[in-house]
Parts: structure tokens; C-alpha cells; sequence
């Protein structure tokens, strides 16, 4: 038996056992790629395991998540912190090796996978994050930036449509150092694919425009090593390798069938695969040659040696560029002067006073932060001159290796999870825009960044039934309660410029998630504000209108129905009624603050009306079962906006006759 099929028949092993041992989990994939991991990441993979965020790293994507085991044994094996005790708590609380791959948990895991699809697309974003990255930082002499991201998928990834979405992007932008492996077995859990999968997947990749390597013997070393020197060589195309392969490999009773897929294989059969496989070791149990043949510790430490010595000499002959890259890959932090900057540009807005619609308002501070901010890279799922994401030095990838814009075209799944996989990279913020309606096609991948913690910014347009004619299909009315629930997720919904600023302000500087930022298309009107109200804008909620004395009640708006809470408190006074008038643009950032400041805004014991253009039920953690909510319980309508905010009840009128009768 050869080196390389004892170093993956520990792969196999340690699979085997701890799925075993959890009597859960996918036994199939492990074994049937063991072989393929182990000449890609012994022969080729560029890592250090004592540095697992060393910036020159390649970038492993294990897309079919359910073969955890796979990279847990992988990252074991080649000496990560993984000892072989986490790998006994494999699915268990609180352990190191979850069921799938979890972004967080585990040294060496670049990205969470799990929903099929998902992970390819995640490498599709971080092969952008490094062509673009060599594109702005590279020069003669000097590849800084040069590495790999490599990314597993199986025939279940194929099927979803995000893989559709993410490829076909992929061989239009050139994304030469992306490779991917398709482990080809036939086999998903209803059994054998043929029934419901027979695309002609070789030339479906080909009408991308990627290089494809077919009919790959994915059990034969040779074949597989020269697979990925070819694609290597390949420069202005990603590349997929076919991976003929047997699900389960080494199992007598079980390889070949949906059998072994998903289901420990059972200790009759475990058995068995130890003898298959010439594995005469006790569970869990590696002997030291098959150790030393896969530790990566004193390789990658040489190979990050020797960039350190590179990024050395680069500072010298560069040591603007070398600062920068420093800042935004290394450190991942904001410049120093950031705030400062952030804070007379939100006074700026203040000052002008100009009513405009949010998304306009939005437009501007992009153009202001990323002149800030190089590593703003932006986007718009086909709705750029609608969602307003283009600034005078917008560059597009397509025309630019160095640019700062990515033209998604119709693929709002794709770009969110694209936008992660450039985030989780490092060096950017990515932000990309479709219509609020829209996120609805994209909510994976939404909560996958909620669920990482990645710095998405998900910019929305036309956020309610004020977008008018183009009728219900787009018009949101569900989904602002959909993103506020989400944990990890912030969403603000601004009022007005300053809001719109403040809240590209907060996105940028969070660390711990992503944000939601969701926009008007009709006009708002900015409000005054004193300085302590503009410093409150921060804090997710505030008093924005107060009366004289203890107000009878407390109005509580968002964006474009903040003005109309004005209005309507203003006329309520002339009533003799004393309103107050809350708003908040971001409930999550509320809920974060004090006691004693949530208090101060929202007192105990004052009837509350909220009013806003989307689903009611949201608010009544605000307003209380003895106050109301003017919103939506109904999908909305075709009409020009303003008649539509007239007919379900956004009104002067209307909010002034709720607040009278709650308080009758």
C-alpha cells in the first residue's frame, strides 16, 4: 500500500469511527474523497496550520458539508488545533467538530456549509476577493496576493440553483485561481441520480466558460495530481475537475449505494472496512508515520517564512501600499480617523437639510465612505440605477482586475452568498443592493452571514408598498419582521440623510455580523434635530419630536412614516394632545441599549402607536397589547405609492383618529 492511500485511508478511518461513535452523520462522502483530499492538500494545498490566518493562505471550501468529517479529519491530521478528542465529540454541544462545518468553531474552517450550493458560491467570492486584492496590491516582482481557493461540491450542490447563479458569474469574470472538485459518485439520498439528475454537467461548465478536466479516475494519485497541475496552468478560467468516484469507498457491504450516505455504516461493517482497507488500528487511532506524512506544520511555516520575507521587501518599495494592505487584510480594521471622519459627514448631512429619498441618500454615503474605505467593494444584483450603488469612482471587475464593483446581474442568492465568501476572505466589505422584495430569494444566504457573523452589508430599495405600480409581487411587507429577527443580523431603516448615514456609519464599523440597510424610493423629508438627538441616531432609537410635559402618547416610526408621526403628533397637540414622536431606525441596536435608556425613550405606563408600512405583528414587543400598530396585515396593490399609503391608512387622519381612540 502506497503512502497516499494509507494517509487517506486515515481519513477514511477517522470518519468511519467518529460517525460511528455519534451514531449519526454522512460516512459516504469521507471515503469516497478521501483520495482527493489527500493529493490536493498533501501535494498542493498552500497552508500553515500554526498561522490559520495567515493571509496568503490557499482557501479550502468543503461545499458539501454534510462530508464534515472529511475536513475535520483533514485539519487533524495536518495539525491544526483539532486534537483527536474533538473529533470523539463529533455533533456533540459544544465541541469543535459540529455536524457541518461551522465558520468559527473550528481552526481552519473558512466558511459554513451546509445548504447545498452555498459553499460554492462562498468560493466563488473569495476567488474574487484574491484576484482583486492581487489587482490592487500586486506589483512587478511583487505577488503578494497568490493563492488558491479550492472548493468540494457534490451532485446535490449541482442541482441547487445558486450553483447556477455563482458558476456562470465565476467564467465570466476569468476566476483562474478557483478550482473545482465535483465528486461524480451517482449517488444523493434517494439513491442513485439518474432518475433525477442526468444534465450533461462537463458542458454545462464549458457554457460557462470554465476550463473542464473530465472523466477523472478520483481513486487514482497520478491522475489526480496531474488533474490539478493542468488547472493550475489554467490562468483565465476556473477550472472543475470531474471526479469519478465510489460513495463510501472501502465499505464491502455498503459503497456504491445511498446506503452508506447518511447513516453510520454500523460496527458489523466498520469492521469490515478496517479489514477492506488493511486498517488494523483501534478506533480513532493513527500510526505515527501516517502522522508525520500529513503534518503541515514545518511546510506551511516555511512557506509563510518566506511571503513574510516577500511582504518585508515589498514595504520597502512600497510602504503605502504595504500600510494599507497591513490595515485591511492583516488587522482588518478600520483607519484610525474613521469616527472623526464618519461624524462631520452625518453633521454634514444635518446641516443641508435636504429632502431626498433615502436610497439617494444612501448613494451619497457610499460615495463618501468608500473614498474613506478602498476596501468597499459594492454591487447590485441588476438594479443599479434603481437601487442607487454606483459613485463617480465606481470601477467595474468586468473591465478592472482592480476595481471596486461587481455587475451581479440577475442573481440576488448568488450575490449575497458571493458576498460573504468576500467577506470571510478578508480585505473587503462587501455591500450588494436588489429590491427589499427580493431578499426573499436570497434569506440563506442572508442567515448564513448572520450565522458566521460576517461583515455582509445587504442594502435593500423600495422597502415598502410606497414603491407603488409595480404592485404586490414588489412590495414588502413580511420581510423588515423577517430581517429583525434574525440573530447576528442589524437592520435600519432610516428616516431621512442623516439616518442614512449613521446607518452606513454603524454598519461599517460593526465587527460581530452582518447589516441590513433598507431604503426608500419616494422622498423623505429630513428632520431637525439638536445635537444631543443627533448623537442619540446612533443608539438605534431616540426621541425625535417631544411635547412640553409628560406625553399622553408615545409614536413610534421608520423611515418614510416618520415624517407622517411628526405630522401627526404636530396635529394631536393642537388637539391638546401631548405626543411624542420615537424614532427607530434600527430595533436591534435599540434593544442593545440600557434599561435606563430605553426607558428614558419608551416610559412604562404611556399608551404607544407604532406606524409603519410592513407587517404589524412586529411591533407589539414595542407598543404593548394595550397600545396599536397602523401597518399591514394584507399584501398590497398597483397603484402610484402615495395613493397606496393613502388607501391602507398612512395618514395624518389615521394615525390621529388610532391615537384618540386609545386613548379614549
Amino acid at each position: 500500500m502506497s503512502t497516499i492511500q494509507r494517509s487517506a485511508n486515515a481519513i477514511r478511518m477517522l470518519a468511519v469511527d467518529a460517525i460511528q461513535k455519534a451514531k449519526s452523520g454522512h460516512p459516504g462522502a469521507p471515503m469516497g474523497m478521501a483520495d482527493i483530499a489527500t493529493v490536493l492538500w498533501q501535494q498542493f494545498y498552500q497552508h500553515n496550520p500554526g498561522n490559520p490566518k495567515w493571509a496568503n493562505r490557499d482557501r479550502f471550501v468543503l461545499s458539501n458539508g454534510h462530508a464534515s468529517m472529511l475536513q475535520y479529519a483533514l485539519l487533524h491530521l495536518s495539525g491544526y488545533d483539532l486534537p483527536v478528542e474533538e473529533l470523539k465529540q463529533f455533533r456533540q454541544l459544544h465541541s469543535k467538530t459540529p455536524g457541518h462545518p461551522e465558520y468559527g468553531y473550528t481552526e481552519g474552517v473558512e466558511t459554513t456549509t451546509g445548504p447545498l450550493g452555498a459553499g460554492i458560491a462562498n468560493a466563488v467570492g473569495m476567488a474574487i476577493a484574491e484576484k482583486t486584492l492581487a489587482g490592487q496590491f500586486n506589483r512587478e516582482g511583487f505577488p503578494l496576493v497568490d493563492h488558491y481557493t479550492y472548493c468540494f461540491l457534490g451532485d446535490g450542490c449541482l442541482m441547487e440553483g445558486i450553483s447556477h447563479e455563482a458558476c456562470s458569474l465565476a467564467g465570466t469574470l476569468g476566476l483562474g485561481k478557483l478550482v473545482a472538485f465535483w465528486d461524480d459518485n451517482g449517488i444523493s439520498i434517494d439513491g442513485h441520480v439518474e432518475g433525477w439528475f442526468t444534465d450533461n454537467t462537463p458542458a454545462r461548465f464549458e457554457a460557462y466558460g470554465w476550463h473542464v478536466i473530465k472523466d477523472i479516475d478520483g481513486h487514482d494519485e497520478a491522475a489526480l495530481k496531474a488533474a490539478i497541475e493542468v488547472a493550475q496552468s489554467v490562468t483565465d478560467k476556473p477550472t472543475l475537475i470531474c471526479c469519478k468516484t465510489l460513495i463510501g469507498f472501502g465499505s464491502p457491504n455498503k459503497s456504491g449505494s445511498h446506503d452508506c450516505h447518511g447513516s453510520p455504516l454500523g460496527d458489523d461493517e466498520v469492521a469490515e472496512v478496517r479489514k477492506q482497507l488493511d486498517w488494523p488500528y483501534a478506533p480513532f487511532e493513527v500510526p505515527e508515520d501516517v502522522y508525520a506524512q500529513w503534518d503541515a506544520n514545518e511546510k506551511g511555516a516555511e512557506a509563510e517564512a518566506q511571503w513574510n520575507k516577500l511582504f518585508e521587501e515589498y514595504a520597502a518599495a512600497y510602504p503605502d501600499l504595504a500600510k494599507s494592505f497591513k490595515r485591511r487584510v492583516i488587522e482588518q480594521a478600520l483607519p484610525a480617523d474613521f469616527n472623526e471622519k464618519a461624524d462631520a459627514f452625518v453633521r454634514q448631512c444635518q446641516a443641508d437639510m435636504q429632502d431626498m429619498a433615502t436610497r439617494k441618500a444612501s448613494q451619497n454615503a457610499i460615495g463618501f465612505f468608500a473614498n474613506q474605505l478602498p476596501e468597499i467593494i459594492g454591487g447590485s444584483a441588476d438594479l443599479a440605477g434603481s437601487n442607487l450603488t454606483l459613485w463617480p469612482q465606481a470601477k467595474g471587475l468586468q473591465d478592472d482586475a482592480a476595481g471596486n464593483y461587481i455587475f451581479y446581474g440577475v442573481r440576488e442568492f448568488g450575490m449575497s452568498a458571493i458576498m460573504n465568501g468576500i467577506a470571510l476572505h478578508g480585505g473587503f466589505i462587501p455591500f450588494g443592493a436588489t429590491f427589499l422584495m427580493f431578499m426573499e430569494y436570497a434569506r440563506n444566504a442572508v442567515r448564513m452571514a448572520a450565522l458566521m457573523k460576517a461583515k455582509s452589508i445587504f442594502v435593500y430599495t423600495h422597502d415598502s408598498i410606497g414603491q407603488g405600480e409595480d404592485g404586490p409581487t414588489h412590495q414588502p411587507i413580511e420581510q423588515l419582521a423577517n430581517l429583525r429577527l434574525t440573530p447576528n443580523l442589524t437592520t435600519w431603516r432610516p428616516c431621512d440623510t442623516v439616518e442614512a448615514a449613521e446607518a452606513w456609519r454603524q454598519a461599517l464599523v460593526k465587527q460581530d455580523g452582518p447589516s441590513a440597510l433598507v431604503f426608500t424610493r419616494q422622498g423623505t423629508k429630513t428632520q431637525a434635530r439638536s445635537e444631543s438627538q443627533l448623537a442619540d441616531v446612533a443608539k438605534g432609537g431616540y426621541v425625535l419630536k417631544d411635547c412640553a410635559g409628560k406625553a399622553d402618547i408615545v409614536l413610534i416610526a421608520t423611515g418614510s412614516e416618520v415624517s407622517l408621526a411628526v405630522d401627526a403628533a404636530t396635529a394631536l397637540g393642537e388637539q391638546g394632545v401631548g405626543a411624542r414622536v420615537v424614532s427607530m431606525p434600527s430595533t436591534e441596536q435599540f434593544d442593545a441599549q440600557s434599561a435606563e435608556y430605553k426607558l428614558s425613550v419608551l416610559p412604562a405606563g404611556t399608551v404607544k402607536l407604532a406606524v409603519e408600512a410592513a407587517h404589524t405583528d412586529f411591533w407589539y414587543k414595542y407598543v404593548g397589547l394595550d397600545g396599536d400598530v397602523v401597518g399591514m396585515q394584507t399584501f398590497g396593490e398597483s397603484a402610484p405609492g402615495g395613493e397606496l399609503l393613502k388607501h391602507f391608512g398612512f395618514t395624518v387622519d389615521n394615525v390621529v383618529a388610532k391615537a384618540k381612540a386609545l386613548l379614549a
